[in-house]
């Protein structure tokens, strides 16, 4: 598997527990500080790269050391980040993340480099030779370029994804709607699919979402597992029971093994297995890089592990 991520580069900085933030000047000790790369590109990256697929990541950093450190994380990753282009003007992306004793992520964000993300700085030869291309925030890159990039990867046969890094409470259609319809997969999250739409119901948001020209949806939905959905239906795959301890990079891990799943040949319900694997995986430790696992390894978990009931 040949796949290219475009787009978000953030470098996270994680903390916890944190059940406050200490008053003035004062102290909390904490368990775990972890510094890792992350983002909607960069953390699908991660967890493709750890199930044997040859991963390109493609977006902008600043020429800062932070920039050079995560660009450094993700070339021991195994990935190549040739296509990572420096904005000596921008800072690097960062978010600074205390984790809550119960794995919740509020965040404390630096936008940087990746708005500045523009068509000018495409290897556009390199879109039209990978396999698949996954676009990480297609609302930074803003409507119309994203639709160019995805409609160059489509006429050159390219299979093509979408996730959203905004919160769902940030969006409008409009910020993706001229996009979608030339992404074969999107797969953002509820209460992304939901405050794009503006719907109230998932089942109203993928009606909304379908009639603007998105094909295969692949909802994720915390612990409800993931929702699979087509003009034609929908379909629910549960998570899996895990003790989680930090949710951070779970949506890109799921995305990551849902696309690995369909480049083996698995129709996408398998593949959503997969993605909810990876995704559990990741969540039972601290960051977007957790866990050293294998696709054979992510396989037998999903074969051997219970999944969460729900009513």
């Amino acid at each position: 598997m040949k796949v290219i991520t475009l787009g978000a580069h953030v470098l996270d900085i994680l903390v916890r527990p944190v059940d406050a933030i200490p008053e003035g000047q004062q102290t909390a000790l904490v368990q775990d500080i972890r510094i890792t790369a992350a983002g909607t590109a960069a953390g699908t990256a991660l967890t493709l790269a750890k199930l044997d697929a040859q991963v390109r990541t493609a977006g902008a950093v600043g020429t800062d050391s932070t920039g050079d450190f995560l660009v450094s994380l993700l070339n021991t990753a195994g990935i190549d980040t040739s296509l990572i282009v420096r904005k000596s003007e921008q800072p690097t992306s960062a978010s600074v993340l205390p984790i809550r004793p119960n794995g919740e992520r509020p965040s404390l964000h630096l936008l940087g480099a990746n708005p500045f993300y523009t068509l000018d700085d495409i290897d556009w030869d390199a879109l039209a030779a990978t396999d698949f291309l996954h676009l990480g925030g297609p609302e930074l890159l803003g409507a119309p370029n994203a639709a160019r990039i995805l409609r160059h990867a489509k006429n050159n046969g390219v299979t093509t994804s979408a996730d959203l890094i905004a919160p769902g409470a940030l969006g409008s259609l409009d910020a993706i709607a001229t996009a979608l319809p030339h992404i074969d997969y999107f797969l953002p999250n509820d209460e992304q699919a939901l405050g794009f739409t503006g719907a109230t119901t998932l089942s109203a948001a993928c009606e909304i979402l379908h009639e603007a020209g998105a094909r295969t949806l692949a909802i994720t939905r915390g612990a409800a597992g993931a929702l699979l959905s087509t003009p034609e239906g929908t379909h629910t795959i549960p998570a899996f029971a895990v003790d989680v301890v930090d949710t951070t990079g779970c949506g890109d891990a799921f995305s990551a093994g849902f696309l690995r799943g369909l480049a083996l040949g698995r129709e996408p319900a398998a593949a959503a297995i997969l993605g909810n694997a990876v995704a559990a995986l990741v969540a039972q430790g601290l960051g977007s890089d957790h866990g050293e696992f294998t696709l054979a390894t992510a396989d037998a978990f999903a074969a051997q592990t219970p999944t969460v009931t729900t009513r």
